[in-house]
């Protein structure tokens, strides 16, 4: 790899270009003060990068010894906690909840602070998925009930290539009965509108307000007359509006009326469509969903940040026998109701999800040839880029934050002292690049054990800067499987969701986020939904993260981000908020609470099916990751139904699998017969992928059967039971291979 000097540091040409020819110009820092930023930090942070992992693996050590030294006795739940408190692994400010404080973030856009709405999560490797996220900001209610299962198939209601009126009509039917929810009339219902008017009224002579006219020739205005924001069209009252922004719980809707439109014209009052705000936030992802392992890689997802920050990547594929280009959404203008112009953002909030503090990158070598810290190169550039965003006026048509703030979200970090750390960083990443103290906000992935049981003292550490928390069942799960490793076989995997400790951590994660003042500063995050094409389940279900007292949730799509956006219309999540404040509802001992197999062992024919559908989730994810660089995928399951996964669902799978072999519930041989096995499954499954890879038939010989086969086989030796090692030293020799060709 050719690399270019800066003072101490050897950087990979690529990236270099990148920097100085790309990401630098226009943001007011010189090439020389940026490296020598990298430079400095490096030399103060890294060693405490380094220090802080030796403390995980000496902390692990230490956990798996005590549960090693009373192999066979009865788990004593009273010793384990004071054996945690003596190592440290429990701060006592945990265990006796430590003073109370508020947290005190300034400059946090509305987005995040004071607004509930859905968060998209999306790979910023992709720029046609990353701009279809940002772009999410708004989407039609009439297409996510049209094309999901939302909406039964019964009684020739089925979806077809062309419209179907009959499904047309029960889609129009169930949005006028969110109307009635969401934006009620004072009388009567939405689907007997036959007519919308913007006018003014005696008492309101000033400004203009929604008038519905009804089938039977009665006028109705809004229960909250307040809820009608603004409109488009003309101002002659007389004119019939072409469009109705409404509002609702801080959240936007639009009334689109066209009734020469296909659809409008089977609709009473013209109504063509009915568009949602929908995902406020997006987080672009350098993480879990990405396979990001050499300069070739990380310069790719840098230059696609700077284009969506800059407003102008665009992205270009076939769609439908044609090429179509995808280019971000600007702000929506309409008619305030006094006649004033309402300005409302086109595009989802971003914020920027970095790596963790595990691994380290050659794109970057230090003074003594060594490659630095991975996550200190993402906070620097990425805050570099931000600038673009920073230095550009409040009113630029691609504004991120109106409020001056970059938000990074920080994952897999293991207690107080890594949010120090991250706190610490950040400070130092502002003064190298000139940047207000405090500029960096910081997202807390409440996903590690030691974070979790500590999350009170996490956010102090970060008080002046925490934007988010967010609980992320699989990570936490794999981790909750690694740490207590050798305490015993664990329950089946899908029974980890019954388990005390799991409903202690949701709730917990709500609890203690409230009680440190999050509640209209930042946001109390829940996790995706795995199932891309359930959506009618996740309608049923999702619901009740919002009535949990979290103010967003992560969402696998923009049509998903749609309909659970009708959850907080449905649910004042501050009202919410405010009631579970001061009534914990989890306690320490819950969390501590092992998920331990018992004496009830599952029969071989369980076994099997535990085993079977593991492997099939960890090669179906592997073999895309490791050959064509897929780093998020829907992936289908053992029944053909599509999942979502990533590095955090890869973890937990193949931490299961080294726990049950590590206990003697399943053997070696075993394992192997059923990775062959399910290898030609999942080549069958993506036999009709042009770029797909088959693992068979000399399954040993395949790059990715290996990794698969190491990460469970090797799982008890991973850090943390983390899958980066493994993936990116066999996604490197797929990509070596190649090149060498």
């Amino acid at each position: 790899m050719k690399r270019i000097q800066a003072g101490t540091l050897r950087i990979a040409e690529p990236f270099y270009d990148f920097i100085v020819q790309e990401a630098l110009p226009g943001t007011g820092v010189e090439p020389e003060r940026f490296w020598s930023g990298l430079e400095g930090i490096v030399r103060e942070f890294g060693p405490r990068n380094a220090t802080l992992l030796q403390k995980r693996a000496d902390l692990q050590a230490a956990i798996d010894q005590w549960h090693r030294d009373r192999a066979g006795q009865p788990h004593d739940p009273a010793a384990y906690k004071q054996f945690l408190l003596d190592i440290g692994y429990l701060l006592p400010e945990s265990e006796s909840g430590g003073p109370d404080f508020q947290v005190t973030t300034e400059n946090v856009d509305p987005e995040i602070a004071t607004i509930a709405g859905p968060q998209l999560v999306v790979p910023v490797t992709n720029a046609r998925y990353a701009v279809n996220a940002v772009n999410a900001r708004w989407g039609s209610l009439y297409d996510a009930l049209y094309g999901t299962d939302v909406i039964d198939e019964d009684q020739g209601a089925e979806r077809r290539d062309a419209y179907n009126p009959v499904r047309g009509a029960r889609v129009m039917a169930e949005a006028a009965t969110f109307l009635d929810m969401a934006t009620p009339l004072a009388a009567g219902q939405h689907a007997e509108v036959v007519r919308y008017m913007v006018a003014t009224t005696p008492s309101t002579p000033e400004s203009r307000t929604l008038i519905a006219l009804l089938e039977d020739g009665s006028s109705r205005e809004l229960v909250h007359p307040e809820q009608f924001v603004g409109f488009l069209g003309t101002l002659n009252q007389d004119d019939e509006p072409t469009g109705l922004i409404l509002r609702n719980h801080g959240l936007h809707l639009e009334l689109c009326i066209d009734r020469a439109h296909h659809i409008g014209r089977e609709n009473k009052a013209g109504i063509s469509d009915v568009v949602l705000e929908a995902a406020l936030t997006t987080i672009l992802d350098f993480e879990d969903s990405v396979a990001v392992v050499d300069a070739e890689d990380k310069t790719g997802a840098f230059r696609n940040l700077l284009g969506l920050l800059k407003g102008n990547l665009t992205a270009r594929f076939s769609k439908g026998g044609r090429f179509v280009e995808r280019r971000m959404h600007e702000d929506r203008r309409c008619t305030a109701p006094d006649g004033t112009e309402l300005r409302l953002s086109g595009r989802s909030l971003m914020l920027v999800r970095n790596v963790g503090l595990l691994m380290t990158t050659d794109i970057v070598l230090d003074d003594q040839g060594r490659e630095i810290p991975e996550g200190i190169l993402d906070g620097l550039a990425t805050a570099l880029i931000s600038l673009h965003d920073q230095r550009s006026p409040v009113d630029n048509l691609w504004c991120n934050s109106r409020h001056g703030s970059v938000y990074i979200v920080k994952p897999k970090q293991h207690g107080p002292e890594e949010v120090h750390f991250t706190r610490d960083l950040f400070a130092a990443i502002e003064d190298a690049l000139g940047l207000n103290r405090n500029t960096l906000k910081i997202g807390i992935m409440d996903e590690e054990r030691r974070t979790t049981l500590n999350l009170k003292e996490c956010i102090r550490a970060a008080r002046e800067r925490v934007i988010f928390i967010n609980t992320g069942f699989l990570d936490r799960t794999g981790d909750e499987i690694h740490t207590s490793m050798e305490a015993g076989p664990m329950v089946r995997k899908n029974d980890m969701r019954s388990e005390p400790w799991m409903t202690a951590y949701e709730d917990w994660n709500v609890d203690v986020g409230l009680a440190a003042g999050l509640s209209g500063t930042a946001q109390i995050g829940k996790g995706m939904w795995a199932k891309p094409d359930r959506m009618k389940e996740m309608v049923e279900a999702k619901i009740g993260h919002p009535l949990s007292g979290a103010n967003c949730a992560w969402v696998p799509s923009p049509t998903a981000a749609v309909l659970h956006a009708m959850h907080y219309h449905q649910v004042d999540v501050f009202a919410q908020q405010r009631e579970l404040m001061g009534s914990p509802r989890a306690t320490l001992d819950d969390l501590l609470r092992l998920p331990l197999m018992g004496d009830k062992r599952p029969s071989p024919e369980e076994i099997e099916e535990e085993l079977a559908n593991n492997v099939q989730s960890i090669l179906g994810y592997v073999v895309r990751w490791v050959n064509q660089g897929v780093g998020c995928s829907k992936v289908p399951d053992i029944s053909d139904v599509g999942l979502m996964e990533d590095r955090a669902t890869l973890r937990i799978s193949s931490q299961h699998m080294a726990n049950w072999l590590h206990h003697g519930i399943c053997t070696r041989d075993q394992v192997l017969a059923i990775l062959r096995r399910m290898a030609d499954v999942v080549d069958r499954q993506n036999a009709t992928d042009p770029h797909y890879q088959p693992m068979g038939p000399n399954h040993d010989q395949s790059i990715a059967f290996q990794a698969a086969r190491d990460l469970i086989f090797l799982g008890r030796e991973q850090p943390n039971g983390y899958t980066e090692p493994i993936l990116h030293a066999r996604r490197r020799d797929v990509k070596s291979n190649r090149n060498n060709q």
